[in-house]
This record gives C-alpha cells, structure tokens and sequence, in this order.
C-alpha cells in the first residue's frame, strides 16, 4: 500500500494542534465537496483523501498510532471502515451549509439506518465504494477470524513469511503472513477477506493474527533498541580490552574502555531492531556486568590482598 503522509494531505506540520488540523479540513472540504463539483472524479477523490486524513488525525488515539507505526503499520491495524468509524463531521458539514452530509452520512457507510435523508446531493457512501458501506444486506459480511502467532526473535528482527494452519468449520486450513520487520508482542496483523465468508453478495471477514514474540537467550528488547548483556573480568575493566559481542547483525567488536563502571551501556547505533513500518532502525547496547570471581588461589589472594591494602 502507498504511503500516505496525513498532515501533507492537509497542507500541516506534524506539530499541529487540533484547531489546525479542523480548521485546515473545512477550507479543503469546502472547495473540494462533491456538491460544489458535481461530475468531477478528481475533486471527488481530493475530498475523499482529506476526508480520510482528517478522520485519522482528528482522533486522539489514531493520530498516535500514526505518528508512531507510519502509514505502512496504521493501515496493518485500521481497515477504511476503521478510519471513519466514530468521526464526527455533523457539526462541520452543518457550519459549511452541507446539511445530511456529515454523520447520517458516516452512519450509512458503517450500516447505521439505510440510505436515511437525503438533504445533501451526496452520499459518503457514493463516494467510498457504494453498497460495500450502506445499510442492509449489502453491507453484511462474513465474521472475522481471531488467531494467535508466536514467532522467533530472529523472525522479528529480520521479517519473514509464515504458512500458518488453523481449523475452521470442522476444516483443517492454511494462510500464509507476512510478518514485517520490527513487529512486536501485541501487535496485530490484518489479512483482509481471509475470515469467515459472507452471505452471498457479500464479502468475507477479515482475519487477525494476534503477534508474540518469543524471548532470546541473548538479545532484550526495549522498544527498538536491544540490550546485550556482556559478562567482563575485573582486570578488562580495570586495563580495557576488545571483545567480540553477538549481536542482531551478527558478531561486531567492541573496545571496552580502561575503567569501565559496572551497568554501563555501550551503543552500537542503529544496530537495534527495524523501525515497524518505517525506514529506520534502533541502537544496540553492550550493557556491562564486571564478574567478580566466587573462588580464588592463594596467588591470587595475596594479590587482592595487597591491593586492599593499598585502598584499591
């Protein structure tokens, strides 16, 4: 699926606030309202794009989720019908003159009562897709399907494709997902149309796969970075030393410097998980524990010994 930059759509920076981002869609929805161009499929589609991002980016939770998975991950969660259910643009549409435009028309795209009054020569129902958001029969489907998926770390890290099997109606089945890079416990993939199927006319449900990740023996993950916990003897953090550390990427080699503390984290930029959805990566962190030694000979003794006497 195409990116889709919200606040670009409505001419914004990502640090609008809320009057801006309201204010900025009703000059747009104005001039682009299919009752002032009648006919016209380009004006159509600007209105349904800005409509859409105003959808989004007027809900608290959705614009979160956007600014933190990118258009690639929201849209992996939000169906259109997501987008639109709950948005409120009766007031809008009302101050614009547009009456019957704003919620009866959202209720007809998610089934709320028919084709309703028709006060506004416009239907949101029209413009995104017809009978596939109206009332009745029509906007039935099939159910959805809810399933759970462990992964491996590795999978996470790396992205990969699963051929997963479950039983539905006594029938034993198969999907393939693919899981992107940087996904992680909790979060849920969508394959559109692989639930329950419809009546007919109808679609089918969608599917959902609830993630988790499984643990690694070496690698924690805090967001998108990863911590690596890196064992050292008392004399390299005394002198320093380089040592080769496992990490995601495969095995780097890190300068421990003379006098390192016990806990310190060293960074290993950008060699953290993928960003979920976005072009970027995190860091990964050599995190130090200094092994203090359970047994010694008695060489080693008088050494610690001498050296508490002299205050080390």
């Amino acid at each position: 699926m195409p990116e889709k930059d919200y606040y670009k759509v409505l001419g914004l920076e990502k640090k609008a606030s809320e009057a801006e981002i309201k204010k900025s869609y009703k000059k747009l929805a104005f001039k682009y309202h299919p009752d002032k161009n009648p006919g016209d499929t380009k004006a159509e589609e600007r209105f349904k794009e800005i409509s859409e991002a105003y959808a989004v980016l007027s809900d608290k939770k959705k614009r979160t989720q956007y600014d933190q998975f990118g258009s690639s991950g929201f849209h992996q969660r939000y169906s259109q019908e997501d987008i639109f259910r709950g948005a409120n643009l009766n007031d809008i549409f009302s101050e614009m003159g547009f009456s019957g435009g704003g919620n009866d028309i959202f209720g007809q795209m998610f089934g709320g009562g028919g084709r309703g009054r028709q006060q506004s020569s416009f239907r949101m129902d029209d413009l995104f897709g017809g009978g596939g958001f109206g009332g009745g029969a029509q906007s039935s489907r099939g159910r959805d399907l809810n399933l759970e998926l462990t992964i491996d770390f590795m999978d996470a890290f790396n992205g990969c494709e699963k051929t997963v099997e479950y039983v539905h109606g006594n029938n034993k089945q198969g999907v393939k997902v693919k899981i992107p890079a940087g996904i992680s416990s909790g979060q849920k993939l969508r394959l559109t149309g692989k639930g329950a199927p419809g009546p007919v006319g109808s679609r089918s449900g969608d599917m959902y796969f609830t993630i988790t990740v499984a643990k690694h023996p070496v690698f924690k993950r805090e967001g998108n970075d990863v911590i690596i916990d890196q064992k050292i003897k008392i004399s390299e953090a005394v002198f320093g030393t380089s040592l080769e550390v496992q990490t995601p990427h495969g095995n780097r080699k890190v300068k421990i410097p003379a006098g390192i503390q016990n806990g310190t984290k060293l960074r290993l930029k950008g060699m953290g998980m993928p960003c979920f959805g976005k072009n970027d990566k995190g860091h990964a962190y050599v995190s130090v524990a200094i092994e203090t030694p359970k047994e010694l000979n008695d060489a080693q003794k008088k050494i610690f010994k001498q050296l508490a006497d002299e205050g080390f």
